[in-house]
């Protein structure tokens, strides 16, 4: 019977002991995937759920795949003990300092408690001004003594500014301009089908103006794209850029041909509004983007070096299928209006504003691209929230 207890009691602190060693094994790991992940340079992102990092011994890198919600990696430590290896570590950190850079910019709708005028937050209702196609509050800053009204980039106009975002949110969701103003006409505000696109044409400008100054935090792995459109009757060509993992549009221009087409100046443009170059790029077989690559993307050194995959297929891993759902959805777009009716459209980059900053993903869980960026636009109405900022902006 003591012998037994005896046995027991040394069971049971030969598995406390090793629980403290794994747990000492497993803290010591973390440490070193920290340090990994400081030292820069080391982890390589491939797509979102795929990693290299480098081994600190210099024997090359090992491969950080997540499988089914589980991260798994290709280390000895991982394969033969099962463990969190520190490369897995090493990502989670580089993930976690990911998450926290994407909530740094945050777009808000402005506070009509703050008096256009000093500052103050003394500010109270002050009646409404009416006029044919609405209403519009009033305020009074017990401050400074002045009245004001909340309509910041709407000054001068007959209509609200719920009656023009309404009219936006319309337009770029698939109405033609004719059927955004017999909505209109519903509500009880009769404009033309032109006031409608002299609306997109002023708004689109002011929140392209704003949001061009705002870098999004876009991946290393990037995908390009072209297809043909009608402007005004003639056949042209949409050039687009599009970040794998957020869906967002980084960059698009209008060309006339196809394979004529230099594709330099869209590589140009999308690095400046990310402000940096992918680590990936994949496009179809079109000699102007290998050209593009070439002269924008390529490096001698090999740690800077875009890898340009090219070779592409509609199955298996190298594909093109997200940005042939962006192509999908221009060209829903684009039927309604039966062709561009000018190249120098406002078409082209409001739907680019709606697709990036207003439209919801289901790909992304009911966020939008700008949100898996970090540009989080706040408010029930994300135009009238762009369309305030980039006014007072302006202003």
């Amino acid at each position: 019977m003591a012998a037994s207890l005896i046995f027991t009691l040394c069971c049971n602190i030969a598995v406390v002991r090793e629980m403290r060693f794994e747990k000492e094994l497993d803290e010591g790991r973390a440490m070193r995937g920290q340090a990994i992940y400081q030292s820069g340079g080391h982890i390589e992102r491939l797509d979102p759920l795929t990693y290299h990092v480098k081994s600190q011994a210099g024997n090359g890198a090992y491969k950080v795949a997540k499988r089914d919600g589980v991260w798994g990696c290709s280390c000895p430590d991982h394969v033969y003990r099962d463990a969190k290896c520190k490369h897995i570590w090493a990502v989670e950190f580089s993930l976690a300092l990911r998450n926290e850079v994407h909530s740094r910019i945050v777009i808000k709708p402005l506070d009509p408690q703050i008096c256009l005028y000093c500052g103050s937050r003394t500010v109270t209702r002050d009646g409404l001004r009416h006029n044919r196609n609405g209403v519009i509050q009033r305020f009074t800053c017990k401050s400074c003594g002045k009245r004001f009204v909340r309509n910041l980039g709407f000054e001068r106009l007959k209509a609200t500014p719920q009656i023009v975002t309404s009219a936006l949110q319309l337009y770029f969701t698939g109405e033609s301009l004719r059927n955004v103003q017999k909505f209109l006409r519903l509500q009880g505000v009769n404009v033309s089908h032109q006031t409608v696109y002299n609306w997109i044409k002023r708004y689109v400008a002011l929140m392209q103006k704003y949001l061009d100054k705002i870098t999004p935090q876009v991946s290393p792995v990037w995908r390009a794209d072209e297809l043909y459109i009608k402007v005004k009757g003639d056949m042209k060509y949409l050039f687009a850029m599009m970040d794998d993992e957020t869906r967002f549009w980084i960059a698009q221009e209008v060309a006339d041909s196809k394979y004529a087409h230099d594709a330099r100046h869209l590589f140009s443009l999308a690095r400046a509004v990310a402000g940096k170059t992918p680590k990936v790029l994949i496009t179809d077989g079109l000699p102007s983007y290998r050209e593009a690559y070439l002269k924008e993307f390529y490096t001698h050194k090999l740690e800077t070096r875009t890898e340009h995959i090219h070779s592409i297929r509609i199955q298996g891993d190298h594909n093109n299928n997200k940005m042939e759902r962006l192509n999908g959805e221009i060209r829903d777009r684009e039927k309604v209006m039966r062709g561009l009716k000018n190249p120098d459209t406002p078409i082209i980059p409001g739907y680019q504003i709606y697709h990036n900053y207003v439209r919801p993903h289901e790909a992304l869980d009911g966020k939008t691209p700008a949100d898996a960026c970090g540009i989080e636009v706040q408010g029930k109405n994300r135009w009238l929230t762009l369309i305030q900022n980039a006014s007072q902006r302006q202003a």
